[in-house]
């Protein structure tokens, strides 16, 4: 992989100052046959690949040959993810060992940001064994120490320069990840609202206040009639309650039966009283 030069010290050849710069540039680019398979004909993933190179510090066509779309993930090949950490003013040094041979062999990356504890990543055969990749056709088999090392690379850099990479992944390990699981544990995601809400409680195992429930129900008869029907209804709610073992409290039932038996007395004064007016009525009086 060819390493990469920032626009930190040189400027590149080519000079893109706007978006429709960039989009005749990406749309030359994708035609000529001098770009990776994943960008051939496809001026929009180029136009996203340079953009990102230059979030990056890297040239236009840097971007192409060192950002790679795996999976529908952007990600960098591990030779530009290191040549990136260097070449930032930040990086102190990055040390890279093999440890061990055979089925003991071991990766370790430590790397080092000015003014920080060091960060050390390793990765080992049995890391791998546990990740099902040390038996996996391809790289893994072909070039197991390097594919080792680029795992532990790409942990110790994405630790120590976060901000250098900004959530980048090394190719590598973009290549390990099966289509699948990826899409539905990345791509596929969608916002997920985080605020608290209230609990709804099954209608049974709400809280109902009875008093104030009758309280309400009590004021809005007129006439003796009402209180009765809802005092018929009460006993069957008491019987309801009793059987599915929640009882009302005796301290509810004492409360609503005042309730009941005051209204039920105001509204008998009432009539009573409308009785008593209309008997007094004078003979003479009534409409003839």
């Amino acid at each position: 992989m060819n390493a990469v030069t920032t626009t930190q010290g040189h400027a590149p050849a080519i000079q893109i100052t706007n978006f429709s710069e960039l989009m005749r540039f990406a749309e030359i680019a994708a035609g000529s046959g001098m770009v990776p398979s994943d960008y051939v004909r496809k001026p929009s993933a180029i136009l996203i690949a340079v953009q990102m190179g230059s979030e990056l510090g890297m040239a236009p066509m840097q971007s192409m040959q060192n950002i790679a779309v795996i999976n529908g993930r952007p990600s960098v090949w591990g030779d530009a993810l290191l040549a990136l950490v260097k070449a930032s003013p930040v990086c102190d040094d990055v040390i890279e060992t093999l440890e061990g041979e055979g089925d003991q062999m071991t990766a370790v990356c430590i790397a080092k940001r000015k003014g920080k504890t060091a960060v050390e990543a390793r990765f080992s055969v049995a890391d791998a064994n546990t990740a099902s990749l040390w038996t996996k056709q391809g790289p893994w088999k072909q070039y197991p120490r390097r594919m080792l090392q680029m795992r532990a690379r790409g942990f110790a850099l994405r630790d120590a320069f976060p901000d250098v990479l900004r959530g980048l992944i090394t190719a590598e390990e973009a290549a390990d990840i099966p289509q699948d699981d990826f899409r539905n544990s990345v791509s596929n995601q969608r916002p997920v609202d985080v605020t608290p809400q209230a609990r709804q409680l099954p209608r049974e195992e709400r809280q109902v206040d009875h008093v104030q429930w009758f309280k309400s129900r009590l004021a809005n008869c007129s006439d003796t009639g009402c209180v009765l029907a809802l005092e018929s209804n009460w006993t069957k709610t008491q019987k309801k309650a009793s059987e599915a073992g929640k009882p009302i409290s005796e301290e509810t039932l004492d409360a609503v039966k005042d309730l009941i038996a005051d209204r039920y007395g105001e509204l008998v004064q009432q009539e009573q009283q409308q009785a008593e007016d209309n008997a007094a009525v004078d003979f003479e009086e009534m409409p003839a």
